[in-house]
């Protein structure tokens, strides 16, 4: 009988080869695909002077400032993230909570730019009010999300990963390695110059 711990691993290792990408309207497409289309969603978005930025609440908003700051340093590419507590309280107390990154793209994103919108459960009200205010600035649009596979996130990336796991820390886990993925995936295509150290 297999242990705890090795039955978790299992199941972190089936979450991340199982994971489901699609494109626009719910069209299946494959891993490379779906990890092409998003580097080039975020080589373009950069490349002419925009940005990425990431939402999520909880333990995604805990990835989305990790990878806002890799995409950044690691990957070269502009990128920030919308979970200041200042900003969230303020936000939150005057427009309530499902403001919160809306208010905040209304401030910041433009034409071009592109949002990462991650949820565990892919209904979170605040990250799908971001999606649609992205949607109307003109923003690209990916989506990672988790749990039920009807999920209302899921439907509206221009790429969506979906992780179909009910368990908080698997999917959030499989999450940040697949959006880590991009960031790894970039720097094997084009390389950023290592920074010399001053010894």
């Amino acid at each position: 009988m297999k242990s705890h711990t090795d039955l978790y691993f299992e199941e972190l290792n089936q979450a991340l080869t199982k994971m489901h990408c699609t494109g626009p309207k719910g069209r299946v497409i494959d891993r490379a695909q779906a990890y092409e289309r998003t580097l080039q969603i975020a080589l373009e978005a950069t490349g002419q002077g925009g940005k990425l930025m990431f939402v999520g609440n909880g333990g995604s908003a805990g990835i989305a400032s990790h990878m806002a700051i890799d995409f950044s340093k690691n990957g070269g590419m502009p990128a920030l993230c919308f979970n200041d507590g200042a900003a969230l309280t303020c936000l939150g107390n005057d427009f309530g909570y499902e403001e919160v990154f809306a208010k905040q793209l209304q401030f910041h994103a433009r034409r071009g730019d592109a949002l990462f919108a991650i949820s565990s459960s892919g209904s979170s009200p605040n990250i799908l009010r971001a999606v649609e205010v992205a949607r109307e600035i003109g923003c690209h649009v990916i989506t990672i999300s988790g749990f039920l596979a009807d999920n209302p996130l899921r439907a509206l990336g221009d790429v969506n990963f979906y992780v179909g796991v009910s368990e908080y820390g698997i999917v959030e886990v499989a999450h940040t390695a697949l959006i880590h993925a991009v960031v790894d995936l970039k720097r094997a295509v084009a390389p950023l110059a290592r920074p010399q150290v001053v010894s």
